[in-house]
């Protein structure tokens, strides 16, 4: 039998974080190594509890459960970060994802799917539970494909670093967002500046940001 996960419980409700501890108690799958009722809490255990899952929610006081997402993936990129919210919405999910949590699931899952969502995360997948796979899949459908392609002349992953930029990330995130080497994203910035006809990333930006490329 392969060794538990273990997963440190971030919630600000005393009563929440208990309910949720003998939960996972009761399975062999996973095992709570400690507990955090805020970010900057979870983010000053992590060395020393070594957790593989972070099970956290995102209204938290301080700073809350988006910037201690983006806080734990960039201190600890082999920690996965798995949300367990009662936000539903749309902002609250995709800023959950874009902050590097690996899954998404709501307050009042059963067990079983809680148990099987830290599993998954830990294993280096995404997860999302079905009412937010339903809001994912609904959101996407009601995506315009008709339109024409913004900035056709650019490959895809041009176009993806070029949202980076939209938002102002430097060369070093992009390079850790992507997983990829800082050389290679100059490069990728370099055939941007050429294909777009512009002299820096002010101008890309502008441009970017008028053809509504913003993000990701």
């Amino acid at each position: 039998m392969s060794e538990p996960v273990r997963v440190l419980v971030v919630d600000d409700h005393d009563h929440f974080r208990a309910g949720l501890k003998a939960l996972l108690a009761t399975s062999d799958e996973v095992e709570v190594c400690g507990e955090a009722a805020s970010g900057e809490e979870a983010l000053a255990a992590l060395p020393r509890l070594q957790p593989d899952v972070v099970l956290l929610d995102l209204v938290m006081p301080g700073m809350g459960g988006i910037a201690a997402t983006e806080r734990i993936v960039a201190a600890a990129p082999h920690v996965r970060v798995l949300v367990l919210s009662m936000a539903d919405d749309d902002d609250s999910v995709f800023a959950a994802v874009r902050a590097g949590a690996r899954g998404y699931v709501l307050k009042g899952a059963r067990r079983v799917e809680i148990i099987r969502s830290i599993r998954v995360v830990a294993d280096g997948e995404a997860i999302f539970g079905p009412a937010i796979a339903a809001r994912l899949m609904g959101f996407f459908a009601g995506l315009d494909r008709t339109g024409p392609e913004v900035f056709p002349e650019l490959t895809a992953r041009e176009r993806q670093i070029l949202g980076h930029i939209a938002r102002h990330l430097t060369n070093p995130q992009i390079a850790e967002r992507l997983g990829v080497s800082q050389k290679t994203v100059r490069n990728h910035v370099s055939n941007i500046f050429a294909k777009l006809q512009v002299a820096d990333r002010a101008q890309a930006i502008v441009i970017a940001r008028d053809a509504g490329l913003t993000g990701e």
